[in-house]
C-alpha cells in the first residue's frame, strides 16, 4: 500500500495547535503542573477532530513537555534532573542551607547576534539572537560564584521581558521553561584578572568550573558557566551500586 500525503490544511491545523500549546508552555503562562485543556475542549476551540488533538498531545508528551495521566488529563511536565548524581543546583537554596545570607547582582545583560563563541557554546545557527548575561552570587556578602549565561531567544523569547536584575535567570528558567535534556561538565581553572576581580581572589587562584547546557526536544535552551572559588564549593553525591 502506498501512503498518501496528508492534506495541507490538516497539517497546517496540527502545527498551529501544537505551536499554540508550546507557546503557552514556553512563555510560562502554563507553568509546570498546569493542566492542559482536555481533548474535547481543544476540539471545540479549534473545530478539529479528536485524532488531530491526540496527535498534538502525543507529540508534546514525546518531546517531554507534557505528561499524560490516565483519566486525569495532560499536565505541563516538571523539569527532570539529568541524573541521580548531579542535579541542576539552586544557588540561593544552597547558600541558605549553609546558614548564610544569599545575595545576587546582575552585572551585564543584553541581546545580541550569536558570536562564533556563542555558537560553539549553545549550538545555535549563525545570526541567531541570544540573551547574554553575567551575574554574581554571594554568600554573606562574599562572592560565591560568577555566572556567565546564554539564552536562546528562539526557544525562550519571553526571556526578553524578564527583569533579571531582580530574579536570577536560573530560578526563572527552572520555574517557567520545561527542558528534556541536560549536560554537565566539571573542570578547574586558574582565575584570570577579570574573574579574580569579580570573585575577590588572587589572580591565578584555583576555581571550580561547572558548564551546563539544557535542551528541549533537541533545541538548545541555555548554556551557563558557573565559576566558584575552589575553597567555597564542593560537589557531593550519594548513590547505590544500581544508581
Amino acid at each position: 500500500m502506498i501512503a498518501r500525503p496528508k492534506p495541507a490544511a490538516t497539517m497546517a491545523l496540527y502545527q498551529r495547535i501544537r505551536n499554540d500549546l508550546e507557546a503557552s508552555i514556553m512563555s510560562g503562562d502554563w507553568p509546570p503542573g498546569h493542566r492542559v485543556p482536555f481533548e474535547h475542549e481543544l476540539m471545540q476551540t479549534y473545530a478539529c477532530s479528536r485524532m488531530t488533538v491526540n496527535k498534538v498531545i502525543s507529540a508534546l508528551a514525546e518531546a517531554g513537555l507534557v505528561v499524560r495521566r490516565r483519566r486525569a488529563g495532560s499536565f505541563v511536565a516538571r523539569p527532570r534532573a539529568p541524573s541521580a548524581v548531579l542535579q541542576i543546583p539552586d544557588l540561593k537554596a544552597e547558600v541558605e542551607k549553609r546558614g548564610e545570607r544569599y545575595g545576587y547582582r546582575l552585572l551585564e545583560c543584553g541581546k545580541r547576534a550569536a558570536t562564533a563563541h556563542d555558537r560553539t557554546r549553545l549550538a545555535v545557527a549563525s545570526r541567531a539572537s541570544v540573551l547574554a548575561m553575567r551575574c554574581l552570587h554571594e554568600a554573606d556578602g562574599r562572592p560565591f560564584a560568577v555566572e556567565g549565561r546564554l539564552i536562546n531567544l528562539r526557544a525562550v523569547p519571553d526571556a526578553l521581558q524578564q527583569d533579571f536584575s531582580i530574579v536570577p535567570p536560573n530560578i526563572w528558567l527552572v520555574g517557567h521553561v520545561p527542558w528534556t535534556e541536560a549536560e554537565h561538565r566539571i573542570t578547574a581553572c586558574n582565575a584570570d584578572n577579570i574573574i579574580a576581580a569579580e570573585l575577590k581572589i588572587a589572580p591565578g587562584a584555583a576555581c571550580l568550573v561547572i558548564d551546563r547546557t539544557t535542551w528541549r526536544g533537541g533545541e538548545p535552551i541555555t548554556a551557563v558557566r558557573m565559576i566558584h572559588p575552589a575553597e567555597l564549593y564542593d560537589l557531593i553525591a550519594r548513590f547505590t551500586p544500581t544508581g
